[in-house]
């Protein structure tokens, strides 16, 4: 297997090609694809998309949405994000995730990414922050929810783990969650 960096550097020119941004032998499927990674790699895919992926000399506009960084906008918009501290200390953290569960979910994070994602402003739609997003928000349930508005826009996510076809693994290490609409990438 490649070394990461190389896969990375595979993917900064993979963003670039015209086949890939037009969903090209895909078989009529949705432009969604999966890069993995290991999770000790964070900082690295990070430093990537800082420095590689927001480069002016790339040809292909992208827009890099970070789920943790929707989640806590979200909390902010909906003035839950102080309370949440003290809910945790003062009815545990279950209780804590339950009501987050359902005050925060994939309709509000579809109408976050589509605050961010003007139409024809950028070529491809970039999810980070997935792990960080855990356990507030799945990815299979977001991806399968973000399909009817963004079915034009090819959608890649940066995972912490694996993905074999036909489930996501976060981190390598949790029980696979069925996601067969994606492919995998590099």
């Amino acid at each position: 297997m490649k070394k990461l960096t190389e896969r990375l550097d595979s993917l900064r020119q993979l963003l670039q090609d015209r086949a890939f941004l037009e969903g090209k032998g895909l078989s009529n499927e949705v432009n969604i694809r999966i890069f993995c990674y290991e999770a000790s790699d964070e900082m690295v895919v990070r430093h990537f998309v800082a420095h590689h992926l927001m480069d002016a000399s790339l040809s292909s506009r992208i827009l890099v949405c970070d789920m943790y960084e929707m989640f806590i906008e979200i909390c902010r918009d909906m003035d839950i994000l102080d309370s949440i501290p003290d809910m945790e200390n003062e009815d545990g953290g279950a209780y804590t995730l339950e009501q987050l569960h359902g005050a925060v979910g994939d309709d509000e994070f579809i109408a976050k990414l589509r605050e961010m994602a003007v139409p024809g402003a950028y070529d491809v739609l970039i999810l980070t922050g997935v792990g960080d997003v855990f356990p507030f928000m799945r990815v299979h349930k977001m991806l399968e929810a973000m399909q009817p508005y963004f079915s034009d826009t090819p959608i890649l996510v940066l995972y912490p783990g694996t993905f074999d076809g036909s489930a996501v693994k976060l981190f390598n290490r949790l029980s696979p969650n069925a996601y067969y609409r994606a492919f995998s990438v590099i």
